[in-house]
């Protein structure tokens, strides 16, 4: 017995131990304990992997001597078609300025608007960044910049502009790299002497000769905020392409440089960036609008990036290029820009004009800016009046309609009644416009737009017939050019060949493969009504003494002037206008835009053999006046529907008798016909009125309600017309 009791003591005891054991931890504790655990296993692994990355970066890289003497930057060399150098293009260096011999407000204001803790930070601003993952994450859209001067020096020097994730992580560690081999002042003198400041400029010195005419040893510190601000965006705030911009940009920089301290606030209020004076650029003349445009293409067209000297060979003709400056500056009406973009048979850009001024105003109107087209539009309408059965020849009527709530009118206020297509293209007028457009649809016509190469946005709301939808200069161009091919896409291209100065070739031009956009007789259709536009309608003035087919347009309150047109192969647009959109007195397409193309075209195709346009109209037989056999066709080879839209057998011999009429081309009767179903004399015609008139040689009268197409007074269509 005592040894049981012993035995239930010990029993006792042990459940009081267990009860009194502390227990692990569980669940959520447990689970952020292993956090805890592996998260700083892997921070301590990424520290050691991070250390070594830098440390063989630093060991691999070159020492100061060889960065100071790399250089960045690719030179160019840009030719004509015919193999002359019009512009060589490339990195410009001035003199290398140690760091004792650059102006402490040149350091004072790159840092301050570049890396306010460039002297604290170890070649990453861990605040900056830290601060910029709190604003996305708190609901900014992107993920703000945080490049120190640094990591910019590092990706300038090492690495390109890919916004990768991989390239950030590289320019993370060559800048700690950099931090670990350089000191603080030799990585700001290495900065400053090879940021890019814009205009081929790399270095303080290079830029302050560029656009003050004196060396970086002299800035003051309005000019040193001017250069401060280039590095955001080179080409946005340029002196020479954007005064404003500039200034604007400049005051920022003095301001980041009061608020950190490096200008007391009355020395920051003193400093007047307008009153710069800047180097006037000369040398520099319209082919820049043309290079700006082409050039960029190279990023796409060569097999690999390498920063070995090029020669690019391109389509541009030198003297079509002087003719077509000459042409936009002399016509363009006082206080307005001008653009000009002119291309060869295949799409090959002869000349182009994207403004007035280069060194005043670099921004390209032929090949960025949209505006209007007005009437130009136009061409897009008739294209689809064609392509859905209308010829040339056709009557329509020029009367008030209204569409949806939309009242076009006339530019002389008037309407001339019944007219042919011809006549309302060539004298641009607008309620014949609205009224095909309408019938077509006007989905049909931004399709047509489409298809002819306008990449903008195209509105489907009945004023879009009138030109609406702003496009480019460069697009419209191209869809007159289409035209001028007999139907056939065109592709604009500017550069022919590409080769290294050795004489390997990196590129060359081949032919785009081109497809049939509308039938050769809608094209032939097109030509004759864009020919008459010229010979007696709007665009009189862009006669040459040779054939040309071109239309004008207009936008309301004479924002906008356009001409595009074409003649021996060569397609011409102009453009005319403000660049805040204002109105111009007098400016219409066929005025100022429509004597610039006469000017530039006399010159351009002087050399070329006169062309006549091919404006026969071979119908298809859809299109064709058939003869009766045709007409009344084989019953047999009629098919039905029944009223569910099935397809049924055609009537047997014995049910073909007492039929009707077989039904209009096209038409589907919507169930079988039986006999008895309609009395003969109440079927369709067998003949259209034009057939019958032509046939008897007298006038048919219509029945009741049926009228021709466009013939006064008519039922508008389903759909249609609203008078």
């Amino acid at each position: 017995m005592a040894t049981k009791r012993g035995t239930g003591s010990n029993n006792r005891n042990s459940q009081k131990r267990r009860q009194t054991k502390p227990a692990g931890p569980t669940g959520f504790r447990l689970w952020l304990r292993r956090l805890l655990v592996w998260g700083s296993g892997l921070a301590v692994l990424g520290a050691f992997a991070l250390a070594c990355a830098v440390f063989f970066a630093a060991r691999s890289m070159p020492g100061y001597s060889a960065l100071m003497s790399s250089q960045q930057g690719q030179m160019i060399i840009v030719r004509a078609r015919d193999g002359s150098e019009i512009v060589s293009l490339g990195p410009s260096y001035g003199e290398w300025l140690y760091s004792d011999d650059i102006p402490q407000v040149m350091k004072d204001a790159m840092i301050s608007v570049e890396d306010r803790r460039y002297y604290s930070h170890f070649g990453i601003d861990a605040i900056g960044l830290a601060r910029a993952i709190y604003v996305w994450a708190t609901g900014d859209e992107r993920l703000g910049a945080t490049s120190t001067i640094t990591q910019q020096l590092a990706r300038n020097i090492f690495l390109n502009s890919n916004r990768t994730v991989d390239r950030k992580l590289r320019e993370a560690v060559l800048a700690l790299a950099l931090e670990a081999k350089f000191s603080k002042e030799q990585i700001l003198e290495l900065y400053l002497n090879k940021v890019y400041f814009g205009g081929g400029a790399y270095g303080i010195d290079s830029a302050s000769r560029k656009f003050f005419s004196h060396p970086a040893t002299e800035l003051s510190t309005a000019e040193a905020a001017i250069i401060a601000g280039l590095v955001k965006a080179p080409s946005h705030y340029s002196p020479t392409a954007d005064v404003d911009a500039a200034v604007s940009r400049a005051n920022v920089v003095i301001e980041q440089m009061r608020k950190y301290g490096a200008l007391d606030p009355g020395e920051a209020a003193a400093v007047d960036v307008s009153a710069v004076k800047l180097k006037p650029e000369e040398g520099q003349n319209s082919i820049r609008y043309f290079t700006d445009w082409a050039l960029p293409q190279l990023d796409v067209l060569l097999p690999y990036d390498s920063s070995e000297p090029i020669e690019v060979w391109t389509t541009i003709d030198l003297s079509m290029q002087r003719a077509a400056t000459a042409a936009v500056t002399a016509n363009a009406p006082a206080g307005t820009q001008g653009a000009l973009v002119s291309m060869d048979r295949d799409g090959g850009i002869l000349a182009l004009v994207g403004g007035t001024d280069y060194v005043k105003s670099n921004y390209n109107r032929a090949t960025e800016a949209v505006r209007q087209p007005g009437s130009a539009w136009k061409l897009f309408v008739y294209l689809a009046a064609l392509e859905a059965g209308y010829t040339p020849d056709d009557r329509v009527v020029d009367v008030p309609v209204t569409i949806d709530g939309w009242s076009p009118r006339n530019s002389n206020g008037r309407n001339v009644g019944e007219i042919d297509v011809r006549t309302a293209f060539a004298y641009s007028i607008n309620t014949v416009a609205a009224q095909l457009g309408n019938e077509v649809g006007f989905g049909t016509v931004a399709s047509m737009a489409r298809r002819f190469g306008i990449t903008t946005p195209i509105s489907t709301y009945p004023s879009m017939v009138l030109g609406s939808s702003e496009t480019r200069l460069l697009d419209m161009t191209r869809a007159f050019a289409a035209v001028s091919a007999g139907g056939r896409s065109i592709e604009p291209y500017g550069i022919l060949k590409v080769a290294t100065t050795s004489g390997e070739v990196l590129y060359e031009h081949e032919a785009a493969r081109s497809t049939q956009l509308v039938p050769d007789y809608v094209a032939a259709g097109m030509t004759d009504l864009l020919q008459t536009a010229v010979n007696t309608g709007t665009g009189r003035a862009a006669q040459i003494g040779r054939p040309v087919a071109g239309k004008t347009g207009t936008t309301s309150s004479n924002k906008d002037g356009w001409f595009l047109g074409f003649s021996s192969g060569i397609t011409t647009g102009v453009w005319m206008g403000r660049d805040d959109a204002r109105a111009v007195p007098g400016l219409q397409g066929g005025t100022a835009p429509a004597r610039a193309f006469a000017a530039y075209m006399r010159h351009a195709v002087k050399d070329r053999p006169v062309e006549q346009f091919d404006t026969d109209l071979q119908l298809p037989e859809w299109q064709l006046e058939p003869d009766d056999e045709v007409l009344f066709g084989d019953p047999e080879e009629y098919y039905f529907m029944d009223e569910e839209g099935n397809l049924v057998p055609p009537p047997g011999p014995d049910e073909r008798r007492g039929m009707p009429f077989p039904p209009d081309e096209g038409v589907l009767p919507q169930r079988r016909p039986e006999p008895g179903d309609l009395p003969a004399a109440a079927g369709p015609p067998a003949a259209s009125d034009d057939f019958l008139e032509r046939a008897t040689g007298g006038a048919v009268s219509p029945e009741p309600g049926a009228r021709r197409r466009g013939a006064p007074g008519a039922a508008p269509p389903q759909g249609g017309f609203q008078p």
